[in-house]
């Protein structure tokens, strides 16, 4: 007999002393490292947290084998590129690990993936890391769904302060120019770039997007999270920057003074790009304002909102929503 066959085993031993079902038992914040495909740069590691869990159905066992959904999570995760398929096995081979126990798991994978990042104008490259999260849950019946989210920052110029800002550099124009009938165009063009006369501007502020999509695995679907982030980047077409040059910062002012946003704004540019990806079947996002003018956020929230979607799934978002049993 070997030294570990000779030794105690109390959850296969003992039954519970308080007998009753558990919805939840696990473990969470195990470190993990995830492989991705980085474009021009291959696979890459990224250190990530796991979380992992099942149920517990039958009322009399005293727990869960935690050691085997460990050993299943770090074997799997660590030595192959994360998808979809990969994701169902991993929690397939962990309710079989506890099929005498267990009908339902669930598994959150939390991590910032790397992504090299051209400047606007200058040509320089620099790097940005995305906080995402990983959602899986395997549910009794063999019923697999996956959940994707990613937080984006970008820059959000106020509407409203940019016309109050106007209707002041309109006011300064008209006091600077009055009694003239005629005004040459450089005399235009040398008060416009005169410090006093841009008299006013508008508040803008750093912004963050969080964005949950539920995807479809029945379709070939990419789970690093660049894909998503490009779309929610594309559709608000002021992202932060990384390296930036004077070029660079000026074609950032262009692009912030022509797409001005309310919170409202960016939540429904948002909705509207990721109504047209067919790998979405249902989406929350939230888009949050860290006000300069204000000691308090702005905040919009939208959930597509497909039947048992996402209000039975995981609660990522800082959005009201009801969150089901595992």
């Amino acid at each position: 007999m070997s030294e570990r066959e000779g030794m105690p085993d109390v959850t296969a031993e003992s039954s519970a002393e308080h007998p009753g079902r558990l919805d939840m038992v696990g473990m969470s914040g195990i470190e993990v490292p995830l492989c991705f495909s980085v474009q021009n740069h291959g696979n890459v590691l990224t250190p990530a947290r796991a979380d992992i869990f099942v149920d517990l159905v039958d009322p009399n066992a005293k727990g869960i084998h935690m050691s085997r959904l460990y050993l299943l999570v770090v074997k799997l995760l660590a030595r192959n590129q994360l998808s979809a398929g990969l994701l169902e096995q991993l929690l397939c081979d962990c309710v079989d690990s506890h099929s005498d126990r267990s009908q339902n798991v669930c598994l959150r994978l939390t991590f910032e993936v790397p992504c090299e990042r051209l400047s606007l104008k200058s040509g320089h490259v620099g790097w940005r890391n995305y906080p995402a999260t990983v959602e899986s849950r395997l549910q009794k019946g063999g019923r697999f769904r996956v959940w994707l989210t990613v937080q984006v920052q970008y820059s959000s110029t106020c509407p409203c302060s940019a016309a109050l800002a106007r209707q002041l550099i309109q006011a300064r124009a008209s006091a600077d120019f009055a009694g003239q009938v005629a005004i040459q165009p450089d005399e235009v063009s040398t008060w416009v770039f005169r410090p006093d006369a841009i008299c006013a501007t508008p508040h803008s502020q750093r912004s963050v997007a969080t964005v949950t999509v539920e995807l479809d695995s029945a379709r070939s679907i990419e789970l690093s999270p660049i894909w998503l982030v490009d779309v929610i980047e594309t559709s608000l077409k002021t992202p932060v920057q990384a390296a930036v040059k004077r070029e660079d910062e000026q074609e950032f002012a262009r692009l912030n003074g022509e797409n001005l946003m309310f919170c409202e704004d960016a939540g429904r540019k948002m909705r509207a790009a990721l109504d047209t990806v067919e790998e979405v079947l249902d989406f929350r996002i939230e888009a949050r304002h860290l006000e300069s003018l204000h000691p308090h956020d702005a905040v919009s929230a939208v959930v597509k909102g497909i039947p048992g979607g996402l209000s039975t799934g995981p609660s990522t978002v800082g959005v009201a929503l009801p969150r089901s049993r595992l």
